[in-house]
């Protein structure tokens, strides 16, 4: 399954327990009719996937739905479900890399005058 949106909030990576267990959450807001606002987990290392994004992207987050079942002190059953993530991808326009120069316009090139037509065969064999 999949959630589709903007990042309204991500949170700090948080640790619990004896063991280590990590958790980070992330809330996007939903771009339909009436806009929800999904609260996704990250856990243990599937947390630093969220280090590349910022709030206002616009995502698409890869889901599984969990359930699980507890029973209070009283012996009442209850049932809680969660929303993990596996992974995110940024749905923006990537950006031109910055490594290389952006191209001139066609309008800073000056037309070549002096080609001659006989030497198109310039192949060294």
């Amino acid at each position: 399954m999949e959630v589709q949106g903007r990042i309204k909030m991500i949170d700090e990576t948080k640790t619990y327990g004896n063991n280590g267990f990590r958790k980070r959450e992330i809330v996007v807001t939903t771009e339909e009719q009436y806009p929800q606002h999904i609260l996704v987990e990250f856990v243990q290392d599937k947390c630093d996937l969220l280090n590349s994004y910022a709030v206002g992207q616009q995502v698409k987050i890869s889901i599984n739905l969990r359930g699980r079942e507890w029973v209070n002190p009283q012996g009442e059953t209850k049932y809680f479900n969660s929303i993990q993530g596996w992974r995110i991808e940024n749905l923006e326009a990537s950006q031109p890399a910055g490594d290389m120069p952006p191209v001139p316009p066609m309008e800073a090139f000056e037309p070549a005058d002096d080609i001659n037509e006989e030497d198109h065969d310039d192949l060294p064999f």
